[in-house]
């Protein structure tokens, strides 16, 4: 069975447009055998801070804890970037046989869209569980980031259907 990344499901990101999700991705992470939990941090120096002026998510603040509790069995890595991809999640995704993941989290318009792209160039099939996912910038930017998956990585890696019961193929 396909493995699932929950992205970013972080107390900092639960907004009204975005409740809905830790609840959602505790329950569906019940549905596959292989779970990458990523949780963003925002260290001193970052692009983010020096670039952007954004300083929330420092490391160890109440905005970085999970807003959902990770099934036993579930990899929780921290990253500092928009994407989960990278080596350690190329070698748990190859360690479990996966070409094909499913993604759940927020935001969106922002790191499940970074993640997604970043998987198909480099060749595995992202599939976006849309009903999981949700944008702290609202619901257009929730749609935009749809939008965008769907001319990115095709409109058939993106599920619209309820995630806890559509189909989880391979």
């Amino acid at each position: 069975m396909p493995g699932l990344i929950v992205i970013d499901v972080q107390r900092g990101f639960i907004t009204p447009d975005t409740r809905h999700v830790p609840d959602l991705v505790t329950r569906l992470q019940h549905r596959f055998d292989a779970v990458w939990v990523s949780r963003f941090v925002n260290p001193p120096g970052s692009a983010h801070r020096r670039l952007l002026g954004w300083a929330r998510f420092a490391p160890g603040s109440d905005e970085t804890a999970l807003a959902f509790r990770p099934r036993a069995g579930a990899r929780l890595a921290d990253k500092t970037t928009y994407t989960c991809d990278g080596p350690p999640l190329r070698a748990w995704l190859a360690a479990h046989g996966l070409d094909t993941v499913y993604l759940a989290g927020i935001a969106t318009d922002g790191c499940v869209l970074k993640t997604a792209v970043d998987l198909f160039e480099g060749g595995l099939r992202p599939v976006v569980l849309a009903g999981a996912c949700a944008s702290h910038g609202g619901a257009d930017c929730h749609a935009a980031g749809l939008l965008l998956l769907k001319r990115f990585v095709g409109a058939g890696q993106v599920i619209l259907d309820d995630p806890l019961v559509c189909p989880i193929t391979d």
